[in-house]
């Protein structure tokens, strides 16, 4: 399995359960890795026989910033799910930080992985 993968995409988005969160944006870190194949775009040297990782991260950043969910989990789960669906990925991982939401942490988060990596 080749993996192509995006680091650090910071996205700021309303998300958090206390009521001063519903009413800023707070910033979203997603670092992913996406399992393919790309040997075809090896020989061919074109975009359209791998995974657009411009067109990945274009997505799910318009799809966080148009987001209001209470929880990261929810959140996470449901951009798997959109990537899985419409870049037809078999499997991925994903971290979703969220820097400064414990005063004595760097960053807190969540990750999951979806498909089979094999």
């Amino acid at each position: 399995m080749d993996i192509v993968f995006i680091r650090d995409l910071e996205v700021k988005t309303v998300i958090g359960v206390f009521d001063w969160e519903r009413k800023i944006r707070q910033r979203l870190v997603f670092n992913i890795e996406l399992g393919t194949d790309f040997s075809a775009a090896a020989k061919t040297d074109d975009l359209q026989d791998t995974l657009d990782y411009k067109a990945i991260s274009h997505t799910i950043e318009e799809f966080t910033e148009a987001s209001s969910y209470k929880l990261v989990e929810a959140l996470i789960s449901d951009v798997a799910d959109l990537v899985m669906r419409d870049f037809s990925v078999k499997w991925l991982a994903i971290t979703l930080d969220k820097p400064g939401a414990v005063s004595c942490a760097k960053s807190v988060g969540v990750k999951l992985e979806r498909g089979a990596k094999w």
